[in-house]
């Protein structure tokens, strides 16, 4: 974690989403993880605004760092062998949280939803034009993945919230990675390494009827 410990960039976190990956296509949760504390980074740098995803994302790295060093550490090297172990072993709620409220399966989809978030706006900011209102771009990305999952006080709550957000000049600058057209580029040779990742687990999480885990 040295160079995402160094001067930010935002290009170095999302590498990390390319490494997340070895030849069979497992996601490695080493790597996975640690691209998402190089997110929360980014997010912080953006002020308070992005707080309620950030402190909740940090929570759940805390508990898959648990997980991943712990006694059953062997378990929990990719993403593929955590959802075989804890399904074989029934040690994941499928239906309401009770004996296993932070299984492995249930703290991953939840960075796996918000990381769906942040992967539709960085998009946005790409492909929109100069003038485009981040606040917009952010409400629409929120609308297309998390809002489903949150109530209705805290939707109203965080879309208010977005309207404090910077410009997407600003936004660019803040991935320090160099002039506005050199983050748009960066982020059309590594948002794909993100999408690739998420649809994986996507399609894990389907196949065992874990999208909807309480």
């Amino acid at each position: 974690m040295d160079d995402l410990e160094s001067e930010f960039s935002l290009k170095v976190v999302l590498v990390h989403f390319k490494q997340c990956l070895n030849e069979k296509e497992e996601v490695l949760l080493e790597h996975y993880l640690t691209g998402w504390r190089g997110l929360i980074r980014f997010l912080e740098r953006l002020g308070t605004v992005f707080s309620f995803i950030s402190k909740d994302v940090l929570t759940k790295l805390q508990v898959m760092e648990r997980l991943c060093n712990g006694p059953q550490r062997d378990h929990y090297s990719s993403l593929q062998s955590m959802v075989a172990y804890e399904t074989s072993n029934k040690l994941v709620d499928l239906e309401r949280r009770s004996r296993h409220p932070d299984s492995g399966c249930r703290t991953v989809l939840r960075l796996h939803r918000a990381l769906h978030w942040l992967q539709l706006f960085l998009e946005s900011l790409r492909t929109s034009p100069e003038d485009a209102r981040t606040a917009e771009l952010c409400t629409s990305s929120y609308n297309a993945s998390l809002a489903a999952y949150h109530p209705w006080i805290i939707r109203q709550a965080v879309t208010v919230a977005f309207y404090t957000l910077p410009t997407r000049k600003v936004f660019l600058e803040t991935m320090n990675v160099g002039s506005s057209e050199q983050a748009v580029e960066m982020l059309g040779e590594a948002l794909p390494f993100i999408e690739h990742v998420y649809n994986i687990s996507q399609k894990l999480y389907a196949e065992h009827a874990l999208l909807d885990l309480p």
